[in-house]
């Protein structure tokens, strides 16, 4: 992994839209009322798409081996990992929210957050655009 210096800031056009595809996934799923703890997708050097699904453990266990996951895999170029949360609001209450985590090689990682509401309603299910949430420690 490269100095944090030496990375280069922004998204690329390629991990915006891998991103953007898990981020939408993720909002059909809770949209239908299918549980799910944590989504990763890896695009390979060879621009194959990888997909993983962590269950089965409590939600920080399988955030955190989904980030491993991506620490292992030596030909990984860009990935996004989704997961619910919440985010305080400025009357200090909690909101939930789809969190999202993105990053490249050479890339400074990034986090963002939709709120969202109507889990499980299908049509009444919605969700705000994404704002950002913060840089991230890069796992690549």
């Amino acid at each position: 992994m490269a100095e944090r210096d030496d990375l280069r800031d922004g998204v690329s056009p390629e991990t915006d839209e891998l991103a953007s595809e898990l981020m939408g996934s993720a909002f059909d799923l809770l949209a239908a009322g299918e549980p799910f703890e944590v989504l990763l997708v890896v695009e390979g050097t060879d621009g194959a798409v990888s997909s993983y699904e962590f269950e089965d453990d409590g939600p920080e266990a399988c955030l955190e081996g989904a980030r491993n996951r991506v620490s292992t895999l030596d030909d990984a170029v860009r990935y996004a990992i989704a997961y619910e949360g919440a985010v305080e609001d400025e009357d200090g209450s909690y909101a939930d929210a789809l969190l999202l985590e993105f990053g490249e090689r050479g890339y400074r990682a990034y986090s963002a957050y939709s709120l969202i509401d109507g889990k499980g309603t299908g049509d009444g299910f919605t969700w705000t655009d994404p704002a950002p949430a913060g840089e991230m420690e890069p796992l690549l």
